[in-house]
């Protein structure tokens, strides 16, 4: 078993099978990873449905899954969590939450509204997956057509930033996942960081530093290939000036990627003049954010 750290903390990820068709293990094996890897608190966020037939991936139609399947695993979801939490609690500190989307365009707020209210999440994480009802973060066609309805990669990119801010206005969530996801079917196709692109990103910062949300550190960016964690460098730097938290993610989706990419992406962060991560913590007064050193 690895040592607890205080900074070994992850608030984005837990995905497992079977209330997400791409994750892999049981959410009970999730946890039993966390534990093993010397996890001070985790945060399990499943993702949130996509209230429209037209947002299912391929997968959940091969599987014959509905928008009513992906209702009723997320209430699944909450009430295995809930089972689980106290037979852990000696072990290690579990957070219950879930990652939100932001489709349908007229209805998200509304559903994550409902969805905290319905299920008292202890945190939410706002991530932006789609744009124009086209996935983002999937297959390079879908990347592909959003580039052709946006006017090219540029024009994407600002797109993308702005509706994070609108996220981050809008619903004011306690973590903001993968800043710049974008980066994962963009950064081959051109520069992510031009004046237009930087502008739209302090934007979202900005509206992030208003709804005191803490930025997640999100170490799958080793898994897609990118040699670093999201979000860039450069975005490191401007939430830093602004005094926005930074957070760890292994945005899990099996029992082997708990923890994947963390130990890397703290000497990452080190290596940036980063000090401390923030994380979260139940206390006396509800939650409370707490910033940990990542020296040992």
């Amino acid at each position: 078993m690895t040592t607890t750290r205080p900074w070994r903390v992850s608030l984005h990820g837990g995905h497992s099978w079977p209330f997400c068709d791409h994750a892999s293990g049981s959410l009970e094996h999730i946890l039993e990873a966390a534990c093993e890897r010397g996890f001070a608190t985790y945060g399990v966020t499943e993702h949130a449905p996509r209230h429209h037939d037209r947002y299912l991936y391929d997968k959940e139609r091969e599987l014959g899954w509905t928008v009513a399947t992906l209702e009723q695993k997320f209430d699944d979801y909450f009430r295995r969590l809930d089972e689980l939490v106290p037979t852990f609690a000696a072990d290690l500190p579990i957070l219950r939450g879930f990652e939100c989307e932001v489709v349908p365009d007229s209805e998200w707020a509304d559903i994550t509204t409902e969805y905290r209210r319905r299920y008292r999440p202890d945190y939410i994480v706002g991530s932006v997956h789609f744009l124009a009802d086209l996935s983002i973060d999937g297959p390079l066609e879908l990347f592909h057509a959003a580039l052709d309805r946006f006017g090219g990669l540029e024009r994407l990119a600002c797109a993308y930033y702005d509706k994070v801010a609108e996220l981050a206005a809008t619903l004011q969530p306690e973590v903001i996942g993968h800043l710049d996801l974008v980066r994962r079917n963009g950064q081959a196709m051109g520069p992510l960081d031009t004046p237009s692109i930087r502008s739209a990103a302090r934007v979202a910062l900005d509206e992030i530093q208003r709804a005191g949300s803490i930025l997640d550190v999100n170490t799958a960016g080793y898994r897609k290939g990118l040699g670093s964690p999201y979000p860039a460098p450069w975005l490191v730097h401007e939430a830093l000036e602004r005094g926005i938290g930074l957070c760890f993610g292994d945005d899990s989706h099996s029992p082997d990627d708990v923890g994947a990419g963390i130990d890397e992406a703290r000497l990452w962060l080190m290596s940036l003049g980063v000090t401390h991560v923030r994380t979260l913590r139940r206390g006396d007064s509800g939650l409370e954010r707490v910033d940990v050193p990542l020296a040992d």
